[in-house]
């Protein structure tokens, strides 16, 4: 493997079609394409500042990095990547990617970030601000998570995560095949229109959670008690959480318990009557 280090690019394409190379304490400034078009390439201590660096590589290592705001758009159509200590403070990280592996890394801008990735793997990432991280991903697998971006894992399928802690509304959109272990989910809206999604030893918070789910399970929960209007048009619901649930509405079918039941209601609109709520 050839070695690069100590040296600064600058313009378009400085790099293009490189591989087989060790990039150690390069800097590449402001332009576009940096890293383009290579293949079996580590990047060790280094910093992205220009648009567009790192398109079309596969079979890389990117280790202690930075990029910065300007480099928006930064890793896409790239396959087989392993990032760890990196802090990315661009948007629009990670699209149209197979075999995708993170460790330690923070992104600061996590806006449009992991769209259309297919393999991926999280551990002990942070995610700051930023809107539908995650859209349409699959075959993810988490391990520690730290996210306050808005709107995160919408359309994604077959998905794991443990140890996470997620602050947004609309979580879990239009999901399918998700399990989610020892985790703690703030915001409204949790898991709407999902199918086959299960949370085990999780705390909510927020409202309207887990409406017009189908096959939802929550196993030994624990739900904040300013929660309400819950289930609502929910079917085949598999429903055990630990303390109270303040407010039920309207769910179709399935079994809910709960330490404490406070109200539940069914209107003129529900569509069904068949489930069964019991107190522990």
């Amino acid at each position: 493997m050839d070695s690069i280090h100590d040296l600064t690019f600058g313009g378009e394409r400085p790099l293009f079609g490189a591989h087989d190379v060790k990039l150690d304490n390069i800097t590449i400034t402001d332009g576009e394409s940096g890293i383009k078009c290579c293949h079996d390439i580590e990047c060790h201590d280094s910093k992205f500042f220009g648009k567009y660096p790192w398109w079309h590589v596969d079979r890389s290592l990117i280790t202690s990095c930075y990029f910065a705001e300007g480099s928006r758009s930064a890793i896409w159509y790239s396959n087989d990547m392993v990032m760890k200590d990196c802090v990315i403070d661009g948007p629009k990280f990670f699209r149209e990617m197979n075999n995708l592996s993170l460790e330690n890394v923070t992104i600061n801008d996590a806006d449009e970030t992991f769209w259309h990735v297919h393999g991926v793997k999280i551990k002990n990432v942070t995610l700051h601000e930023g809107t539908y991280p995650f859209m349409h991903a699959d075959h993810i697998y988490v391990d520690g998570l730290t996210s306050d971006a808005k709107y995160i894992f919408q359309y994604c399928k077959d998905v794991e995560i443990h140890n996470a802690h997620i602050t947004t509304k609309d979580s879990f959109w239009e999901c399918e095949n998700v399990t989610v272990y020892d985790s703690d989910i703030d915001g409204e809206y949790i898991a709407w229109h999902s199918k086959n999604m299960k949370f085990v030893h999780c705390h909510f918070s927020g409202e309207q959670l887990f409406c017009y789910a189908d096959n939802l399970t929550l196993e030994d929960c624990t739900i904040d008690p300013s929660c309400d209007r819950m289930f609502e048009d929910c079917t085949n619901l598999n429903v055990s959480v630990k303390g109270p649930i303040t407010n039920i509405k309207n769910p179709v079918s399935g079994k809910i318990k709960a330490d404490e039941i406070g109200s539940v209601t069914y209107d003129e609109f529900a569509k069904g009557h068949d489930t069964i709520i019991e107190k522990r």
